[in-house]
């Protein structure tokens, strides 16, 4: 019995890991399309380099930040999701063991063990940890590895400003004439990056993800372009 439990912990630590990187690399590429598609249209519209950064920075501390409150909210109404769901089964096992027992058992014959040992099952986890069973079978919850919002907020905020910071040096510090192509070509071998990326920590083949992630961001970065050139051409 040992064995299997230990194995178990590791593979959903793993999961749990690569779930975040997952969520950082996803989160980078965030940072790197939404600035790479503000500092370009402004760049269609001035060749400015105060216009450039203010406008790069802002669009960085206003992306990063929202990216964090949205993944603080929503990662703390998970927990309090869990933590509720928590105590509703700790409150059903202390009255009423034996139903949960009974259910208990019958998850486990739904994984495809039979009756007998099901319930021999269900008994040894049972006194082992009541809560931590049903948590884990009947919830799918780890109580022991419970969402952590600020955890996700800072990780959240980290990504999308390390993204955001490629295409924002790109536009800025190479010469005037050479800003929009240095910007563009970092920006897609980036997005080829981070598509690759994604794709290989999600076990899925890394051409399309790499096309659909350039593909997407040439054309928020070209559709920004033309509609800055319109405006700086109208004086705007």
């Amino acid at each position: 019995m040992t064995q299997p439990t230990h194995s178990e912990a590791h593979g959903g630590g793993l999961g749990s890991r690569l779930n975040w990187l997952r969520a950082a690399v996803l989160g980078a590429n965030d940072g790197i399309v939404s600035t790479a598609g503000l500092v370009v249209g402004v760049a269609g519209a001035t060749d400015d380099a105060s216009a450039l950064l203010t406008a790069g920075l802002a669009g960085l501390l206003a992306g990063s930040l929202s990216m964090a409150a949205g993944e603080y909210v929503s990662v703390s109404t998970q927990r309090d999701s869990e933590k509720a769901a928590l105590a509703l089964e700790k409150r059903e096992l202390r009255e009423q063991p034996e139903a949960e027992l009974e259910e208990l058992t019958e998850l486990l014959e739904e994984r495809g063990l039979s009756r007998d040992v099901a319930l021999e099952a269900a008994v040894q986890l049972t006194e082992r940890d009541a809560l931590r069973a049903h948590a884990r079978v009947e919830l799918g919850i780890d109580p022991d590895e419970l969402a952590d919002p600020w955890h996700a907020a800072w990780a959240s905020f980290l990504a999308f400003t390390a993204g955001a910071l490629l295409p924002l040096l790109a536009i800025v510090l190479p010469p005037a004439d050479w800003r929009l192509g240095v910007t563009v070509v970092c920006v897609l071998a980036a997005l080829v990056l981070t598509g690759w990326s994604s794709a290989r920590l999600g076990a899925a083949g890394p051409r399309r993800a790499v096309l659909r992630n350039v593909v997407g961001g040439a054309l928020a970065m070209g559709v920004t372009y033309a509609v800055g050139v319109l405006l700086g051409a109208a004086g705007v």
